[in-house]
């Protein structure tokens, strides 16, 4: 059994796609969200999206930082979180405008103060006001905040996020098929719109990234910080602190910063493409829980993919990597590892696409292709300087 499910926690979600199978399961079953009727206005022209996630437990090295340094500036970082894991799922069926939000915060009132909510819940405004500039209008309803510290240990910060939105402008990834190729877009670096270097990590995997990466110590002075049934082998067996060190790019920058960058959005460079090419995207994906095999999910018909140009991993994936000594079959499947959008369409399409990116500085390029299945069933390949995995679905 891997660390990951030792922890308690599951890439793939088996149990939850078993518990929701019974469910409606929308319009375009190949959609990244579900999709349903326009039940607020009954316009058979129109679709209802809604979706709910949230920072996940990023929230706990949030809370680790901000006890050893007092900066209540990191928890803006998990309102961003918060916001980008809905937008960026609804960016994956073309919503990029007139979204609604509203948040949820559950908080152990006697560790999370009200500082940190003030700080959660105008970070979130001031986050919507930066998109706005792009022309990613988000409307914030406000939402739901309860002390329940018998249920949460310190605090869950998420939300739900809702569109009505026309159906011919929708992606759902029914056009995927062979012959297509497939841009990703980085997840690291330091786009346009962000104030600093983002190491690419996002929102998912943190149970991992935080138990591989982070010293003992953390489960000594901080044992609200973890579930206390989980075996000593497995609980923050990394040999960092969050003070530490790396030289990225000339500049040394904490481990704390690295495992805490806030999550990407790629809103801003999404509502640029959607404008210029909707008719030659195929199909987007987000590449958060599930990593690298994210895709397979969401294909229409059987298919082999095969992603053989991928980008080198950024720093803080070796970083867990080296203190977990996971195998890269299960880094791809956990994390990113380096590109968290990908858009399936043609070639010259994406060529344009990709200086399209970096004119918003994004780093992109062909990371695959798509091909006919071989064998009935849908087959996966990543091949790199790492040697190569292969999934069957």
């Amino acid at each position: 059994m891997s660390l990951y499910a030792q922890r308690g926690v599951s890439a793939q979600k088996e149990e939850v796609h078993q518990a929701i199978q019974k469910l409606d399961q929308g319009l375009y079953a190949h959609a990244f969200c579900k999709i349903y009727p326009d039940f607020l206005c009954n316009d058979p022209a129109w679709v209802n999206i809604m979706h709910a996630d949230g920072a996940g437990t990023k929230s706990i090295l949030a809370y680790l930082y901000w006890k050893e340094t007092g900066d209540l500036s990191v928890w803006k970082g998990i309102a961003q979180d918060a916001v980008a894991m809905n937008l960026d799922d609804l960016l994956c069926v073309g919503v990029t405008d007139q979204l609604l939000f509203s948040s949820t915060i559950d908080r152990n009132k006697l560790l999370i103060n009200g500082d940190i909510l003030e700080a959660i819940i105008n970070g979130t405004q001031e986050f919507f006001d930066t998109l706005k500039t792009y022309g990613v209008n988000i409307h914030y309803l406000g939402g739901e905040t309860a002390d329940v510290g018998d249920v949460v240990r310190t605090v869950a910060v998420n939300g739900t996020m809702t569109s009505r939105w026309p159906k011919n402008k929708l992606i759902t990834n029914d056009l995927i098929a062979e012959g297509d190729v497939i841009v990703g877009f980085a997840s690291a670096g330091k786009a346009n719109y962000e104030t600093e270097y983002n190491s690419g990590l996002g929102s998912n995997g943190l149970t991992s990234a935080r138990h591989d990466v982070l010293d003992k110590m953390y489960a000594r002075q901080y044992p609200e910080s973890f579930e206390p049934k989980l075996q000593d082998k497995v609980v923050y067996i990394g040999k960092n602190k969050m003070s530490d060190t790396i030289n990225i790019g000339g500049k040394h920058i904490s481990i704390g910063k690295l495992l805490l960058s806030p999550t990407r959005t790629y809103a801003p460079l999404m509502k640029l493409l959607l404008d210029q090419h909707f008719d030659q995207i195929h199909g987007v994906i987000h590449c958060s829980g599930g990593g690298q095999t994210k895709c397979m999910k969401y294909l229409p018909k059987p298919l082999h993919i095969i992603k053989d140009n991928l980008f080198t991993p950024p720093p803080v994936f070796e970083l867990i990597r080296e203190n977990s000594g996971a195998d890269w079959r299960e880094m791809y499947q956990v994390f990113n590892m380096g590109h968290r959008l990908e858009i399936f369409t043609n070639e010259a399409t994406a060529n344009s696409m990709i200086e399209t990116a970096a004119s918003l500085g994004i780093e992109a390029q062909i990371v695959g292709r798509v091909e006919a299945a071989t064998a009935g069933h849908s087959s996966l390949l990543l091949k790199g300087s790492f040697g190569e995995v292969s999934y069957q679905y």
